[in-house]
């Protein structure tokens, strides 16, 4: 059997298996697969097969944005990985870049549970996990023990700890940078999540020029600085999306991830009794919008940052609309969940198609 039949049955297996994984709690399926894939990259042999049938290398997918060269332009976002303790499995599925977090200066609980939920009408989760981690020390200490990144980009995402109040997240952030800074390749400044009360008043103008200022006066002293990107909401009107195109230029951090997850519920067809759940919605809801924020950020700058796209990318065409949108890379995740690993490798072949 060929590479691609075998990697067409093993996206035929996932689609077998889904439902066995949809039936368990979001995030005790999250723990059972990961947990799943770890053992079976220690069988002799497994990594070498997970990286044939997956990873797609070549030369043309590679791209170099802020400095960092990827050897292919599809990520995968914040929250998969919190506590940085499966990119050596993760890696193996084709991905180009990871990005850890959101890391908070502090092990925090997050918020109670059940903090995440499936709309599989929509093809959707809502979550409001909280910054659940274990402390940017705990981070720090895995990375600093990776055995073999293999050409693979990490990013840092960091934040504040729930009970620290918004007149002190500065020092949150600052923590988390200096923790970070040795082991990862770039870092984001996550003030977009809806699940930590507070956190997106971050965004406003004044706020966020400060906490942007703060971090690249550390980071221009050290000796290799390192790429910071803002990860803003898909919720921003268009004068809060001017406002951060004037914060990017006049702090000349690196660049935007575009977008975090949504609050709006409008449209969406899943059970409402879970609709209503509060937390931030990702998956194909956000596919347009997100798309929209991209294209906007692109052409009100003249396309003078880049831009990392994210939010409803379940196919190689959402990807591409993503890029032709404006975005230099993309991330993935619920994607990742409703269409299995096999994406990743599907989203490469369709750009080498393109």
């Amino acid at each position: 059997m060929n590479i691609s039949a075998s990697l067409a049955t093993f996206a035929f297996m996932y689609k077998i298996v889904k439902p066995l994984f949809f039936s368990m709690s979001p995030e005790t399926a999250h723990h059972n697969v990961t947990g799943g894939l770890r053992r079976f990259n220690k069988i002799w042999g497994a990594q070498a097969l997970l990286k044939a049938l997956y990873t797609v290398e070549d030369k043309r997918l590679e791209r170099e944005v802020f400095g960092l060269k990827f050897k292919n332009p599809v990520g995968l976002a914040a929250g998969f990985d919190k506590n940085a303790e499966y990119i050596d499995d993760m890696a193996k599925l084709g991905f180009g870049f990871i990005e850890i977090g959101t890391v908070t200066p502090r092990p925090q609980p997050g918020n109670d549970k059940p903090r995440m939920f499936r709309l599989v009408h929509d093809e959707a989760l809502i979550n409001r996990m909280g910054f659940n981690n274990q402390g940017a020390d705990v981070a720090a200490a895995r990375l600093k023990n990776l055995k073999n990144k293999e050409g693979l980009i990490i990013g840092g995402n960091i934040g504040k700890n729930k009970v620290t109040p918004n007149e002190e997240a500065v020092s949150d952030y600052i923590y988390c940078f200096n923790a970070l800074f040795d082991y990862v390749d770039y870092f984001v400044v996550n003030v977009s999540s809806p699940n930590t009360p507070g956190l997106r008043d971050l965004q406003e103008k004044e706020p966020l020029t400060k906490l942007l200022n703060t971090l690249q006066e550390l980071n221009l002293k050290k000796a290799n600085p390192k790429p910071i990107l803002l990860k803003i909401a898909p919720d921003l009107t268009d004068s809060q999306l001017d406002d951060i195109v004037e914060i990017v230029m006049n702090t000349k951090i690196a660049g935007v991830i575009a977008t975090n997850t949504t609050i709006v519920r409008e449209g969406l067809q899943s059970d409402p009794a879970i609709v209503q759940e509060m937390g931030g919605v990702s998956g194909k809801p956000l596919t347009k919008r997100s798309t929209e924020v991209i294209r906007y950020l692109a052409t009100k700058s003249n396309g003078a940052f880049p831009i990392i796209g994210v939010g409803g990318i379940h196919s190689a065409e959402d990807a591409l609309e993503k890029l032709d949108a404006g975005a230099s890379l993309i991330q993935i995740y619920t994607g990742f969940i409703y269409e299995g690993p096999a994406l990743i490798s599907k989203i490469c072949k369709g750009l080498l198609s393109k």
